[in-house]
């Protein structure tokens, strides 16, 4: 089967998700046709069923902004034709939906036929999404798609909350891969950064606003006081200079690092004790599957899909939104020594039920009945 995504290149959590589904589907014999504006962060490897092809466009005078979609449309139209693609696959509503029925209509005028499925998976929904500049177009291409599906039950029953969708939307969630994301021997990094045993708490996003960053400081101030313990940041994001700000302000801030954007995430993960998620919106919540992965606990918010990952008393701990002093508490238990080992076993334990070899056929049951409904041997 030939199968093009088309997704950001970037981070955030629907281009790694959309970048490991096409590894892992590559790995797997299928060819894998990458479309967007830049070569995927993740597709950091070569195997011969992976392929990538540019999103080109020139900003003439007349446009105040490029035409992004239009380009984008053009090249799903040039890949799919050329490349004799079975399926188009788009992560994130906007604007590959749009763009993708526009290449669809296209493709049909030059004799070819070609489904395409819509992944949902969150502020395509629950922010831009319903921005009135954009939710007339969202809702027609999320109809349009041949097939829809969403990250969590969360995030599939808001889609049906905040737009007039008429076809059923199929809920596969996030997965990881777990030879990558496993806790490895790393005692040197950690003797580096804790040299007195200190607890180690990580937190890691894209530093917005709805992830409530200035929260994780909050929470690992009441902890620090209690206990001796080191906190990692790592990402960034329009948030960052206001949480270097509020850290410089504290006491606690020789004890805090900013790391940055990393690309091995899981090598801070290997090394961690807690990881901290008290976001406002969240539709999954990756990066937690990442760290319970590497045998790290999780104390997180209550937003969307979160409660259907972290498995509260078990993997780690789910708080009301906004809730510090509940939070610091339940890491302060996670934390103590007799504590800590049955919470690493319990977030390895769920993170198995995500491995990407039990969520993969999830997506290829989904192709195939797509394939079978454009061969119309299912009834509409």
């Amino acid at each position: 089967m030939k199968i093009g995504i088309v997704c950001y290149p970037t981070f955030g959590g629907s281009g790694v998700v959309a970048t490991e589904l096409g590894k892992a589907l590559a790995k797997k014999d299928y060819k894998v046709h990458f479309i967007t504006y830049s070569q995927p962060a993740r597709l950091d490897f070569f195997n011969e069923n992976l392929y990538y092809h540019e999103v080109t466009f020139t900003n003439y005078p007349l446009f105040q902004y490029p035409p992004y979609e239009l380009a984008l449309a053009s090249k799903m139209v040039e890949v799919a034709q050329f490349e004799e693609l079975d399926l188009l696959h788009v992560h994130y509503a906007i604007p590959h939906a749009s763009a993708a029925f526009m290449a669809r209509e296209i493709l049909k005028t030059r004799g070819i036929v070609i489904p395409v499925i819509t992944t949902l998976h969150g502020t395509d929904i629950t922010l831009v999404g319903k921005d009135p500049s954009y939710e007339p177009v969202v809702t027609f291409s999320i109809n349009q798609s041949d097939s829809i599906t969403a990250v969590s039950e969360d995030l599939k029953k808001d889609t049906y909350r905040h737009f007039d969708i008429k076809k059923d939307i199929t809920v596969i969630p996030n997965f990881i891969d777990l030879e990558r994301f496993a806790k490895k021997s790393m005692d040197h990094f950690k003797k580096a950064i804790c040299p007195n045993n200190e607890k180690l708490i990580v937190h890691t996003s894209n530093f917005r606003k709805v992830k409530r960053v200035e929260d994780v400081l909050k929470v690992f101030e009441i902890v620090n006081e209690l206990i001796s313990c080191k906190l990692l940041l790592v990402g960034d994001g329009p948030e960052r200079t206001k949480i270097e700000g509020l850290c410089r302000e504290s006491k606690h801030c020789k004890d805090v690092r900013f790391l940055g954007k990393l690309e091995a995430v899981e090598e801070v993960l290997s090394v961690s004790d807690l990881f901290l998620m008290p976001s406002e919106k969240e539709s999954f919540g990756l990066a937690a599957l990442e760290a319970m992965a590497c045998q790290v606990p999780v104390i997180s918010s209550n937003a969307g899909g979160i409660p259907e990952l972290n498995v509260n008393g078990q993997s780690g701990y789910v708080c009301e939104i906004g809730a510090v002093e509940d939070m610091a508490q339940k890491a302060l238990h996670v934390l103590k020594d007799e504590n800590l080992p049955a919470f690493k076993a319990g977030a390895l334990k769920r993170a198995n039920d995500f491995d990407v070899h039990r969520i993969l056929p999830m997506y290829e049951e989904v192709y195939e009945k797509t394939l079978a409904l454009k061969a119309g041997m299912i009834d509409v």
